[in-house]
């Protein structure tokens, strides 16, 4: 699995019962103290409705553990540890789509709405649009992502998204784009430009893979591979709660180091 992710950006693994186990807890959890908090829905329901971004909402420990509940464990996320060192877990997000994702975000554009629609949104993650002409900067180095589903649902019910081997393009542009520049700088230069013409390259030649899943198994993403979420298709179902995954995103501790683009 982990040589899988480093060739093509994604592992998709099997379910397993510590994995079910931890899935369980997490969605009780969401259920009772972050989907139903008023003040949660309104920071974060959004797209009129259909989509909980709900980031860093999850009140797990730098284990991935919540109160009261198992540890994370399972294949994938020991597999991350091995590979990317026990970087301690962020509050994780839970995000949820609903029927009709997407509808317009918040203050999108038109562009925007047709980009989330017809290229699920792909993007890379910690590239963050910044200023009123959104410039794209480094703002979070992440070691990789890890998806966690909590409810049962369709193929078609939004899925994660990736484009297969778009990290190795990413990987290139970016190495280009801030050659030169001191790791600890990163956050300074301007990647916009280069970051978009690369996506232009992984739609032209990349495979676009979904990756449905449920409570129990787990996917891990390369930190640089183009991903998003897909549209509900119409005649999809899901349980009354939505398409909910937990996600975590560790990033690398020491920005002095080169590590987001050099490690595996």
């Amino acid at each position: 699995m982990v040589e899988a992710l480093a060739e093509t950006g994604w592992a998709l693994f099997p379910a397993e019962d510590a994995v079910s186990r931890w899935a369980h807890h997490a969605r009780a959890a969401a259920l009772d103290r972050i989907v139903t908090d008023a003040a949660h829905r309104e920071a974060w329901l959004d797209c009129e409705g259909t989509w909980f971004v709900g980031v860093d909402t999850l009140l797990n420990d730098r284990d991935g553990a919540l109160p009261d509940g198992p540890p994370l464990s399972g294949t994938a996320y020991e597999a991350a540890r091995a590979t990317y060192g026990a970087l301690p877990l962020h509050a994780g997000q839970v995000s949820i789509t609903y029927p009709g994702y997407p509808r317009p975000r918040a203050g999108e554009s038109d562009a925007a709405l047709r980009y989330r629609r017809d290229r699920d949104a792909a993007h890379v993650d910690g590239l963050h649009a910044q200023g009123p002409d959104r410039r794209r900067h480094l703002l979070e180095r992440h070691a990789y992502i890890l998806g966690l589903p909590l409810s049962h649902a369709d193929r078609g019910a939004s899925p994660l998204v990736v484009w297969e081997g778009s990290h190795h393009i990413l990987r290139r542009s970016l190495t280009e784009a801030l050659s030169g520049t001191a790791p600890e700088d990163w956050a300074s230069v301007d990647l916009t430009d280069i970051y978009q013409a690369a996506r232009r390259e992984v739609f032209d030649r990349c495979t676009r893979v979904e990756l449905p899943a449920s409570p129990g198994m787990a996917t891990l993403v390369h930190r640089l591979a183009l991903h998003g979420v897909a549209p509900w298709s119409e005649g999809a179902e899901a349980e009354e709660t939505g398409r909910m995954i937990a996600y975590f995103r560790p990033e690398f501790e020491d920005v002095t180091q080169d590590s987001w683009l050099t490690a595996p």
